[in-house]
């Protein structure tokens, strides 16, 4: 018999005689790493812990609080939720399950429509399922025998996924009762090691994502390997509802749409104010970089996006449109071929490098309605754009200062968590692999430099080059992508863009792609949902309100609101004929950060009290004194809620 030798990470090593399961070695380690236990990795590859080892391997046992544990469990609710929906509704077809970010998701072709009534009854018989244990089992199966299969069970989506498989192909499905699927894998071993899972939704969606296809019902759920962290995503979930920019934006009177312009946002005065303040403030920070404003024309000749690669991997995402001379027009969906061309434009030497260049100006893009969502992601945005044209040797400086600053930038935001990853070299790519070393060597030494902590994402750059990407975490923990300083070497040369260098000879800039909002649009949507409204008093479209208590303090709150104007600070009037509680309430709704609230004692002594949207109140203050209160929050980064 066969000895098999296992190495473990730890570097220890364990040899069995004759064949052996992932499992049976989780067992032999212990008890408790056996009964964690969901999956394993076999020399780097995730399988089922059923699985027999047959030679000598590096076995990792994958256990259901890790990440890969996780998913696992996950994909294996999906299964179970699929065999639910069959039991419940034998002539139903499945299709696919996958797991997405925070949980999964199944498509059917159900003959019931389905409400989020219907979800408490499937959840049901999906416990009732995995409180059986069954084993789960994986199979293999040749192609065309799995079409037959697949199609005497009324399940015409899996045979067609598998028609589209090549001749002689091999299938894995994983069956457990009754209940077969196909699927990849691995699965958990039996359905008693699922955890808490809970239905959250449903939706509709086209299958394959084509709208020419049927629309299927889209059953979205989430799972957890305990009920504590159901429980604590589930409150997640609700305070994300709670704080919802497409609930808040119209309450606070920043934002509407209206379908004569679908997926586009009309601002109402203080959203303009803001989204302006975002733009401002983006401005006086590129400056200090050394970034000089352009503005290119909204529409341009589908020429420029011939030469940019736009038509041919972006099209179905531009507005085209043409012209009676025969010639096309698309309106611009980034400002990059813009900036290209405006440093085309003239004779560059290396003299004038690194030259910067920012834009505003909004940008187009054909979105499906599908994935539009509130002022996230619109068909008409503005991003705090900048390029960088460069020389190799010039990269890591610009990088390094580039990622101080978009440190700072967002902690004036009151977003002090933010990961790092550098998305190094993909499978595809453009030019030599010893221009991709050395520009993720740039990146990854700016990123030092700036004592920043990283984490190396293999194979994920763009195909133009390496990046950096900054994913900013919000009050409710959720990460969102805005910063991106990614490295192109394909644009220059698509262009034929050239400077002379200091030998006059012509050479290819480098250029930098950097934004640190991203959309402006987008990031205005993160920071009202990450303040759940209550805007630091710097960016607040109104910072204050005066109320007066009774008609008698009605000229000293006239007078004092001049006086805060003359300061520059944005403050209104509320002297409705309504009781002190409801105009305090109503100042409260509207997220304004100070109530000042002036009753004959404040008109005496001409002092102020000012009470802030938690509660907390500040009596008697002088106006010079009021003054000097606001000062240290006026400035981006002040604290005051």
């Amino acid at each position: 018999m066969k000895s098999i030798a296992i190495t473990l990470p730890d570097g220890s090593k364990r040899t069995f005689e004759g064949s052996i399961t992932a499992q049976q070695v989780a067992a032999g380690i212990g008890r408790r790493l056996e009964e964690a236990a969901v999956a394993a990795k076999l020399n780097g590859t995730v399988i089922d812990l059923t699985k027999t080892l047959e030679s000598d391997c590096e076995l990792a046992i994958i256990t259901r609080d890790s990440k890969e544990g996780l998913e696992v469990i996950r994909h294996s609710t999906a299964h179970l939720l699929a065999q639910a929906i069959k039991e419940l509704f034998p002539t139903a077809q499945i299709t696919i399950g996958p797991v997405i970010e925070d949980g999964f998701f199944y498509d059917i072709d159900c003959p019931k429509q389905l409400t989020q009534e219907d979800l408490p009854t499937i959840e049901k018989k999906m416990a009732e399922i995995a409180g059986k244990k069954l084993d789960v089992h994986r199979q293999e199966i040749e192609r065309n025998e799995a079409i037959k299969l697949f199609k005497g069970m009324n399940e015409h989506y899996k045979a067609e996924l598998i028609e589209g498989l090549p001749q002689g192909e091999v299938v894995s499905a994983y069956k457990q009762g009754d209940f077969i699927d196909l699927c990849r894998g691995p699965h958990v071993p039996n359905t008693s090691r699922l955890g808490k899972f809970k239905l959250l939704s449903v939706a509709g969606a086209y299958w394959r994502g084509d709208e020419k296809n049927k629309m299927l019902q889209r059953i979205y759920g989430t799972a957890f390997s305990s009920q504590k962290e159901l429980d604590e995503h589930l409150h997640r979930l609700e305070e994300a509802k709670r704080r919802d920019h497409r609930k808040l934006g119209p309450e606070l009177e920043l934002f509407s749409f209206l379908p004569i312009a679908p997926a586009m946002p009309f601002y109402l005065p203080k959203g303009a104010w803001l989204f302006n303040k975002l733009v401002d403030f983006m401005r006086e920070q590129t400056s200090k970089l050394g970034f000089e404003e352009v503005i290119c024309p909204q529409m341009m000749t589908t020429d420029l996006w011939v030469t940019s690669g736009h038509m041919e991997h972006y099209k179905e995402n531009m507005f085209l449109f043409e012209q009676e001379e025969g010639h096309a027009m698309g309106l611009k969906p980034m400002n990059c071929p813009g900036h290209a061309s405006l440093f085309k434009a003239g004779k560059r030497s290396y003299r004038e490098l690194p030259l910067r260049f920012s834009e505003y100006t909004k940008l187009h893009r054909n979105e499906r309605g599908g994935v539009t969502h509130g002022i996230m992601r619109t068909r008409a945005f503005s991003q705090d754009d900048g390029h960088i044209f460069c020389t190799e040797d010039q990269i890591q400086d610009e990088a390094t200062k580039g990622i101080k600053h978009t440190f700072s930038v967002y902690s004036a935001f009151g977003f002090e968590n933010v990961d790092v990853k550098l998305a190094t070299r993909p499978e595809q790519f453009l030019g030599s692999p010893e221009l991709w070393d050395k520009a993720e060597k740039a990146l990854a030494d700016s990123l030092k430099a700036a004592n920043t902590t990283f984490e190396i994402v293999p194979n994920e750059g763009a195909f133009y080059g390496p990046k950096i990407e900054f994913h900013i975490k919000d009050a409710i923990g959720r990460s969102w992508q805005c910063g991106t300083i990614q490295l192109d070497f394909s644009l220059p040369r698509r262009f034929e863009l050239e400077y002379t260098d200091n030998q006059n000879q012509s050479q290819t800039p480098v250029m930098i792609h950097r934004a640190i909002l991203g959309s402006v649009e987008r990031f205005m949507g993160i920071l009202v949902e990450h303040h759940a409204g209550h805007l630091p008093l710097w960016i607040a479209p109104v910072q204050a309100v005066l109320i007066n208590v009774t008609d008698a303090q009605l000229d000293y709150a006239q007078t004092l609101l001049e006086t805060l104007k003359s300061w520059g600070i944005r403050a209104g009037l509320d002297s409705r004929n309504e009781k002190l509680g409801y105009r305090i309430r109503d100042a409260q709704l509207k997220r304004i950060p100070l109530m000042i609230v002036l009753g004959e004692k404040e008109k005496t002594a001409q002092t102020i009290s000012v009470r802030k949207t938690t509660g907390e109140t500040t009596n008697d203050l002088t106006i010079e004194g009021f003054r000097k209160f606001l000062e240290p929050e006026l400035k981006p980064g002040g604290t005051h809620h």
